[in-house]
């Protein structure tokens, strides 16, 4: 990694940041919103959505339609 970043203009400034996980620097309009943590990262630091996270999921209806009525076998 260069000393220095390139001086580039992206929305006429240049906001220099650090990453949040492996602390490189980047442009600050680089940054992503890691969706486990809330970090700020790069995108190459940036995990997948952690499943367990998700909500749990809705049970099935596993009856059975139209079932026989129960009849003695004597």
């Amino acid at each position: 990694m260069p000393l220095y970043l390139p001086a580039k203009t992206v929305g006429g400034t240049v906001a220099i940041a650090i990453c949040a996980r492996c602390s490189l620097k980047m442009y600050a309009g680089n940054r992503v919103k890691d969706p486990n943590n809330g970090l700020l990262v790069h995108k190459e630091c940036c995990d997948v959505y952690d499943p367990w996270r998700l909500p749990a999921r809705q049970s099935e209806d596993i009856t059975v339609r139209d079932p026989r009525p129960d009849e003695d076998l004597v």
